[in-house]
């Protein structure tokens, strides 16, 4: 046994307590880890050319790679960082690698006796390609090093690896996988932040809908699962599972609020007394913290609160109703956020002149840019130049997915309806009028008769025939319609709108085309939105209502992807996947719980974070190529995401009953 001796001047300021060699007992492992994810951990490294192993200090190394250069292979940190990825590739991906790098982590859980059980799981990084002959040797090399009362199980780090398993037996290397080990965590984040407030639990709707009324920026609001027209307060709790991509959590990161999932929460409230308490509520990626204050805090109304958000003003002229593919970017302030976004979609798509590079070639010190590793991804070879690239970018992204055909329905055609009638003229303008006033005592009653006027008033004949002549063919055909909102009040920076519109998704026949325009247009006029848009300071003059209507498309697997972990914004390599079986409605309204993933679009690879309410997997097919969306929406985030490239996308897609990519939703995601 040795252990790792500092230079001189580190010595100075830290003891180096890494060990060579020795075997791992309980006592040894927690004098050197440290806590991730709430579980205390330990890096290992094992030296096949030496037949040994190295236990690192936590505190002193938190990167195996910097430890192996500097410590065991003399290089000095320029010479490492220099030659980084390919330093990786010979420690993560070289299929006779001399070193094992890995990770020790320690957990507990009930056993069948309903006793508590301690035990060990290694794992890799994520990006690591380990074979089944790897995996197994580094699982029996730290098992026969371990004291033999711990269990031990290994975790694949990546669908790859679960795959090289599956030809192991259990007996040899018994495993657990990710979504098993963490799926019953009793505290995830869902959206980082720290909030101080009033904690107000609910246990179902009706109990929360009967007090929301007197909610304010100052609650923080706990409830099994928080429903879609949730008031903008100081702070959400989960205490059932859900997914980040909900779109109560997409409103809580717009928001800038903390967001959990809690389940352990009436154990907490029942024993700190919380509800109805002052409390401080902290959400990290490692730690969850509900702390009861004994004294009413000093607090000062949010950012938000004083927030004034000014619109571009709408074009109300006439203008035709309009394919999607027709649109570009810049008819947002004709045809709303959501139709302008897919008519570019259908641009980059057609054209293929877009640089879909720009991501990567953002320096990701100590790299210049990530070039290289999106070449390997598009299976270029060498040094590709920056016009090959951006042709295989581009390339790539229009075989991978395709957007959705239909068409747009223009503001102008919602003005020149509401001018039709004097009293849908008289409701706005009582409505206005209490804006005005502040006079939010009367605004919920004046929105819903507003409401119920306009989905009862008849369309101006010439507005009904220019909508239905417009969809002759998909009438003719008798198919089955969609129709989705697109405003200029959404997908802007301090409000996201998700899931405060509405969209009508099953729409048969002329009569019923119009009945859901009307909807459709009458949302932007309900209780909610009205109320959300005046305390960010967006004026009722100028929001308006654009209409996509597109033929209804069957599914076998609909998701959203966000091109970010929501939980780690540092993390730039992996994006966000869910999905289930039909639309991608079923996901961000909470209709059952999706599988959820993880994908490098770096290095390459994938991860299950939970099955959700499935019981099976995915098939190996699917997941791959899931991958290959998960790089696509990555791709098109250097188009779409300004100002920055690093602004993440939130795409709603679905996989066709034809096998193919659909995309029905691109738009910024709320950080």
């Amino acid at each position: 046994m040795s252990t790792v001796a500092l230079p001189a001047d580190e010595a100075e300021h830290a003891v180096d307590r890494t060990v060579i060699g020795e075997n791992l007992s309980l006592p040894l492992f927690r004098t050197l880890s440290g806590v991730l994810a709430g579980h205390p951990y330990l890096k290992v490294v094992v030296d096949r050319a030496e037949s040994t192993w190295h236990l690192l200090d936590t505190a002193v190394h938190p990167f195996h790679v910097d430890y192996i250069a500097t410590r065991v292979l003399g290089m000095d940190v320029a010479e490492l960082d220099a030659t980084l990825d390919e330093f990786n590739a010979s420690v993560y991906m070289d299929r006779g690698r001399r070193f094992l790098l890995g990770v020790l982590s320690l957990h507990t859980d009930g056993d069948t006796d309903g006793r508590e059980r301690t035990f060990l799981v290694l794992e890799t990084t994520e990006a690591d390609t380990m074979h089944g002959e790897l995996l197994e040797f580094f699982y029996s090399f730290v098992r026969e090093r371990l004291d033999g009362r711990l269990p031990l199980l290994l975790k694949p780090a990546n669908h790859a690896q679960e795959e090289e398993l599956a030809a192991i037996s259990e007996q040899r290397v018994p495993r657990i996988l990710g979504h098993q080990l963490f799926g019953t965590r009793t505290r995830t984040p869902l959206n980082p932040g720290e909030a101080t407030g009033r904690l107000h639990c609910f246990r179902t709707v009706e109990e929360y809908q009967a007090a929301a009324g007197g909610l304010g920026w100052s609650d923080i609001v706990a409830m099994p699962c928080l429903p879609d027209d949730v008031r903008r307060v100081a702070g959400f709790i989960n205490t059932m599972p859900i997914t980040p991509l909900s779109h109560t959590n997409v409103l809580a990161s717009g928001w800038g609020i903390p967001n959990a999932i809690v389940r352990d929460l009436d154990q907490l409230v029942e024993k700190d007394g919380l509800d109805g308490a002052w409390v401080r509520y902290r959400v990290r990626e490692d730690e969850i913290t509900l702390e009861r204050m004994e004294e009413v805090p000093e607090l000062r109304a949010p950012a938000w609160h004083q927030q004034r958000i000014r619109l571009e003003p709408p074009l109300l002229e006439d203008a035709p109703v309009l394919s999607l593919h027709r649109l570009r970017g810049t008819d947002r302030d004709r045809y709303g956020t959501k139709a302008a976004n897919l008519g570019e979609l259908h641009h980059v798509l057609d054209s293929r002149t877009a640089d879909l590079t720009a991501f990567h070639g953002r320096p990701r010190p100590p790299r210049e840019n990530l070039y290289g590793h999106l070449a390997a991804r598009l299976g270029l070879h060498g040094q590709p130049s920056a016009v090959e690239l951006r042709a295989a970018a581009a390339s790539f992204v229009a075989e991978t997915v395709e957007a959705p055909e239909g068409v747009a329905l223009p503001f102008s055609l919602m003005h020149r309806f509401l001018i039709s009638s004097p009293a849908l003229q008289q409701g706005i303008g009582k409505l206005k009028m209490a804006l005005e006033l502040d006079a939010t005592d009367v605004l919920d009653s004046l929105c819903l008769q507003l409401q119920q006027l306009v989905r009862n008033t008849p369309m101006p004949d010439s507005v009904a025939q220019e909508i239905t002549r417009a969809c002759r063919a998909p009438l003719a055909a008798g198919g089955r319609l969609v129709v989705r909102s697109s405003s200029n009040a959404e997908d802007l920076p301090g409000f996201s709108a998700a899931g405060v519109y509405d969209s009508v998704t099953a729409v048969h026949g002329a009569g019923q085309l119009l009945d859901a325009v009307r909807q459709v247009w009458a949302s932007l006029l309900s209780p909610r939105s009205v109320r959300l848009r005046h305390q960010v300071g967006i004026s009722s003059d100028e929001t308006y209502m654009g209409v996509i209507i597109q033929a209804y498309v069957p599914a076998v697997l609909g998701g959203v992807l966000v091109t970010c972990n929501p939980t780690r914004r540092e993390d730039f390599r992996n994006v966000y996947l869910n999905c289930s079986p039909g639309s991608p409605e079923q996901v961000v309204e909470g209709r059952i719980l999706p599988q959820q993933f993880l994908y490098n679009t770096v290095e390459g690879g994938g991860r299950t974070v939970a099955l959700g309410s499935s019981s099976e997997p995915l098939p190996a097919a699917t997941r791959a190529r899931l991958a290959d969306l998960s790089l696509t929406g990555r791709l098109l985030q250097s188009h779409f995401g300004a100002p920055g490239v690093d602004s993440p996308l939130d795409i709603e897609w679905l996989l066709t009953d034809q096998g193919g990519f659909r995309l029905v939703q691109i738009r910024p995601y709320a950080l």
